[in-house]
This record gives C-alpha cells, sequence and structure tokens, in this order.
C-alpha cells in the first residue's frame, strides 16, 4: 500500500521539490498541498486518510506549530513531520512542545526523506541534527522554561547519551561517539526511557528540553 502524504507549504516552488524528492520512491504518494495551516485543516475535514504531514512552520493565516497542535489532538494516528531552515530557531522549542513526530530541513536529500517517513512510521522521531542543536541552543539562552529542575536519577553514561539523542543522532553514531556497542546504547536508552517515563524519543527529548537535563 502507498504512503499516504499531505503538504502544508506557502512556498509553491518549496512543495513542487518536496513532492518530486517524495515520489522518487514509488511507496510514496502526495495526495494533496495546501499554502498553510486553516487550509490543511479544512481540508482534513473532508480527506484525513492520511499517514504523514510535512509540515511548514512559519505560514500565513495559521503557522505549521499551531496547525499541528490541531492535527495531533484531532488526527493523533497521522503523523507530523516539521519542515524548517535554519533562520527559523525562534519557532523549533514551540514546534517540538506542539507534538510534532520529527523535524527536518528543507533542503533534505531524497534519500534521507524517504528514510524518515519510514522511521516516523515505525515510531521513529527522525531529527535533523541541525534543528536539535538549535533548540538546545535556545534552552541554553534561557527559553519560557520554569527554574525547577526534575531530578530523574539519570547516570553519568545516561546523561551523555539523552545529549546525543536530543543532537539527533542515531544508535550507530552515538554507539561510535561514546565508543559502545550499539547493543549497549539500546539498553541505556531503555532505562533512560523507563526513568522518564517516556516512550520514545521524541518524547524523551521534550521532556529533558522541558526540565534542562540537556
Amino acid at each position: 500500500m502507498p504512503i499516504n502524504i499531505a503538504i502544508a507549504e506557502d512556498n509553491f516552488g518549496l512543495a513542487r521539490s518536496l513532492k518530486e524528492k517524495l515520489e522518487l520512491s514509488d511507496e510514496m504518494h502526495v495526495k494533496w498541498h495546501e499554502p498553510n495551516g486553516q487550509a490543511l485543516l479544512d481540508h482534513l475535514g473532508t480527506d484525513h486518510n492520511l499517514d504523514v504531514i510535512l509540515m511548514d512552520i512559519n505560514m500565513p493565516e495559521m503557522d505549521g506549530i499551531q496547525a499541528t497542535e490541531i492535527v495531533r489532538k484531532r488526527y493523533p494516528q497521522i503523523k507530523v513531520i516539521m519542515s524548517t531552515v535554519f533562520d527559523e530557531e525562534d519557532y523549533i522549542l514551540r514546534a517540538i512542545m506542539a507534538g510534532a513526530n520529527g523535524y527536518l530541513l528543507k533542503d533534505v536529500k531524497p534519500l534521507k526523506l524517504h528514510l524518515a517517513i519510514e522511521e516516523v512510521l515505525e515510531g521513529g522521531a527522525p531529527m535533523s541534527a541541525a534543528v536539535a542543536h538549535k533548540a538546545l541552543k535556545l534552552i541554553r539562552l534561557g527559553g519560557d522554561l520554569e527554574d525547577q529542575k526534575v531530578d530523574y536519577k539519570l547516570t553519568k553514561r545516561e546523561t551523555e547519551i539523552l545529549q546525543q539523542l536530543a543532537a539527533g543522532r542515531n544508535y550507530q553514531e552515538i554507539a561510535e561517539n561514546l565508543f559502545i556497542s550499539p547493543s549497549t546504547v539500546r539498553k541505556h536508552i531503555e532505562n533512560i526511557y523507563q526513568k522518564l517515563q517516556v516512550h520514545n524519543k521524541v518524547e524523551a527529548v521534550q521532556l529533558a528540553l522541558k526540565n534542562r537535563l540537556v
């Protein structure tokens, strides 16, 4: 069965480019495109038979952050991947807290885009390292977060791995960076999820950012 995708993007050229990249894969089908969040929600009212939405952040009428929050509440079965550019860092933290399932840069290569969509449908959380870096930068500069810090009793190694996850790295990359095996990384991540009481990478990173664990 094809993977049904919708695009929310106010730049027609970028939307067309995304569609072309996606449809280089026989498994992916772009059903429709809308130029803003409100139009997307209106269209979903008549056709929400989708697997994934690629959501621009900065759009007129309703931006992608507001639209994502509403989509995640009304249609929790649809995965939302934010599409951002380097100069949108002020929006990234809000996008994370809105509940997006993944975060990619608009100039992502076709193969990485295809793999990201497959990953998000398998319950993963594809995240561009550059986007994660900017989110961390916002936290370190100070943000609208509460000063109180919860102690989740993470070990030094678990904190290191959580930092790697927040930077958008996968299990293999974390293993190589920390000179441990992927299976050891996986075990540490299981422990992190248990201590934080979360179920996936997106939830772990959201909680880490909110509580300044990284």
